[in-house]
């Protein structure tokens, strides 16, 4: 078994979100939904008996998931977030013997900090289609991806491709706010990977860390391993209720409605990037990069701190020359806009 604590240093982790200096006026740094809360799932944590455990086996929860996604009440697992997830599938996957994990060629940092805590060799997707090169047997995919909100260019061809015995897991953290389009894959290929789903973005409460992922409806080996590896009770009342209540119609219909509102403020906020001189990349999300064609980004990134204003710096995602803006409100964009207008006159 490969030994879980390797001796070379890791670099900081690097997130958005709140910093030293707090919660930001605009945050442009992370992507919940920038409609709010939504009201349903806000009166289900406000109604949590936290005097008490939750079921460890969350039973009614699974059971909910399950009907809600279609799929056995035994294929959902519930994790404490997304990023508590990425660890302990790669936890089950080393103990078994595994060696090589396949990353996309952008993508969440936690992918490879997973990895390179129990010592796997990381390489991208394509590294690992080559003739004669490693035959990673975990893959990670994100449609829409971050930081591009762009669909995953061939999905589907390559979870056709997958060697029996290899394990794909498909991170959703974006897809109920995807503004444009719909992940292009048949049911059969939904069900050869893992799902991860964080519905705490979409419903605009991402302080509220639950998660799940819906097993393939093979391999049962790994499924019992992320299963066995889970701590007691991953995810609290408040978790369960923001679980629940995602799968509520109220639920559904908001999470529509403020698909509608942000696909106009994001028309709005592309355009005052350009207005700026920013280059806007391509995005089907709520959230998409620009190139503001300045060095040092830092340098740009923590003269707008000083204005209230987060943006998130893409270099972690191996974008350097690239900031990754969430879709806000335009009260929050005209502050952006004024924010670069200042230091510009400097």
């Amino acid at each position: 078994m490969v030994s879980p604590f390797p001796s070379s240093t890791t670099a900081a982790v690097v997130h958005g979100g709140p910093d030293a200096l707090g919660v930001a006026a605009h945050d442009f740094s992370t992507n919940g939904n920038a409609c709010g809360p939504c009201p349903v799932a806000l009166a289900a944590l406000q109604a949590v008996d936290a005097a008490h455990y939750p079921d460890p086996q969350y039973t009614a929860l699974r059971e909910t998931l399950g009907r809600f996604h279609g799929v056995d009440a035994e294929r959902i697992v519930v994790a404490a977030s997304a990023s508590e997830f990425i660890f302990r599938i790669t936890a089950a996957f080393a103990s078994r013997g595994g060696r090589h994990v396949a990353l996309p060629p952008h993508g969440y940092g936690d992918y490879r900090r997973a990895a390179r805590a129990w010592g796997l060799t990381a390489v991208t997707w394509n590294d690992g289609e080559r003739a004669g090169g490693p035959a990673p047997s975990l893959h990670w995919a994100c449609d829409p991806s971050s930081p591009l909100g762009q669909p995953e260019a061939g999905l589907g061809a390559r979870i056709d491709r997958l060697p029996d015995g290899a394990a794909c897991v498909l991170d959703l953290a974006y897809e109920p706010l995807r503004l444009d389009g719909a992940l292009a894959l048949n049911a059969m290929q939904r069900d050869r990977v893992w799902q991860l789903v964080t519905p705490n973005k979409a419903l605009g409460l991402t302080g509220i860390r639950a998660a799940y992922a819906i097993a393939p409806r093979a391999d049962r080996d790994l499924r019992e391993a992320v299963v066995q590896l889970a701590p007691s009770w991953p995810v609290g009342g408040h978790g369960v209720a923001l679980l629940a209540a995602w799968t509520s119609a109220e639920s559904r219909a908001r999470l529509e409605r403020t698909r509608e509102t942000l696909a106009g403020w994001k028309l709005q906020q592309m355009a005052m990037c350009a207005s700026l001189g920013w280059e806007c990349l391509p995005s089907v999300a709520s959230f998409f990069c620009v190139r503001p064609g300045v060095e040092p980004l830092a340098a740009l990134a923590a003269g707008l701190r000083g204005h209230g204003i987060k943006v998130r710096e893409a270099a972690s995602f191996g974008l350097p020359e690239a900031l990754r803006l969430a879709v806000l409100p335009p009260a929050s964009q005209a502050a952006l806009y004024a924010a670069v207008q200042s230091l510009r006159a400097r």
